[in-house]
């Protein structure tokens, strides 16, 4: 008698099995994509940097869109403690709806708590006409909100200068960077200055400006990062394969643009071998 063969079950079985093990690991990476905080430091040097300043660290918080890293934003908060900073930059979209409101106060408070807390608009808190009252609860926990505005940064009798411009979906006649780079010159002649923006693609205007170093995000590394790209596409105007999304670039006046990949994602968009950027950016003086 014929015994009937068990191979085409047991085939079966392990095919099963297989696509189980690979739809367990592609969640885990797709998870781990979007919430696994990935920090990295860059330097940025320069003649022009007073020496006082010479490792001046600077972490840069951008695009958080919301999320939470652990309640309260507490794993976020311990992976900036960790890198050290001397000083804070939030670059804007910390929320981009109202209901997100509850996450402002920790992390806010949080981060002013590690130290001194600089913060530009985005243009979330523009486009849900809500720039006003972030400003405000910001301002409640300790952050700077620069609007158009510069400040002296002094150490051993040095100066440099750090100064934030609001995102252009704000007010139409708002003061552009242009006219706040020459209004820092009129009172100071020619200092180092460090700009906090929020968008990436006005490089030029941030040249023309004669910034030494600016500090944005908005294009969230162009969402999926894949060999040999700037990322795939453009979160916000849908373009394939932009510029500028990720790192340090040189300027034409000589500066440098430093773009944060950000932290959150924002809508129904989501990350691809671009995990949630934390920089640290270490500013250097030349001899």
């Amino acid at each position: 008698m014929r015994t009937r063969s068990h191979r085409p079950r047991h085939r079966g079985l392990r095919i099963l099995l297989i696509l189980l093990v690979l739809t367990v690991a592609g969640c885990w990476f797709f998870y781990d994509q979007q919430n696994r905080i990935q920090t990295e430091e860059l330097t940025i040097s320069s003649p022009r940097l007073p020496a006082a300043f010479d490792g001046l660290r600077i972490v840069q918080v951008s695009d958080l869109h919301g999320k939470e890293f652990g309640a309260g934003n507490a794993a976020l908060l311990e992976k900036v403690a960790q890198l050290k900073p001397d000083i804070i930059a939030v670059t804007g979209d910390i929320i981009d709806d109202s209901e997100q409101f509850s996450i402002i106060e920790p992390v806010a408070r949080g981060l002013a708590a590690i130290a001194p807390t600089y913060y530009v608009t985005g243009n979330h808190e523009w486009a849900i006409r809500e720039a006003y009252t972030v400003k405000s609860a910001l301002r409640e926990c300790g952050v700077t909100v620069l609007s158009n505005q510069w400040l002296p940064l002094e150490r051993d009798g040095q100066t440099m200068v750090l100064a934030g411009i609001d995102d252009p979906n704000g007010p139409y006649d708002q003061m552009t960077p242009t006219e706040l780079a020459e209004e820092i010159r009129q009172a100071l002649g020619d200092p180092y200055i460090l700009l906090l923006a929020h968008r990436n693609e006005y490089y030029g205007v941030y040249s023309d400006g004669g910034f030494d170093v600016t500090l944005c995000g908005h294009v969230h590394g162009g969402i999926i990062r894949l060999p040999f790209t700037d990322g795939l596409i453009d979160n916000t105007r849908r373009r394939f394969f932009p510029s500028y999304t990720a790192g340090l670039y040189p300027l034409e006046s000589g500066g440098t643009l430093m773009v944060s990949r950000g932290l959150g994602n924002g809508g129904m968009a989501f990350r691809l071998f671009n995990r949630p950027h934390l920089p640290v950016i270490v500013l250097r003086s030349e001899e």
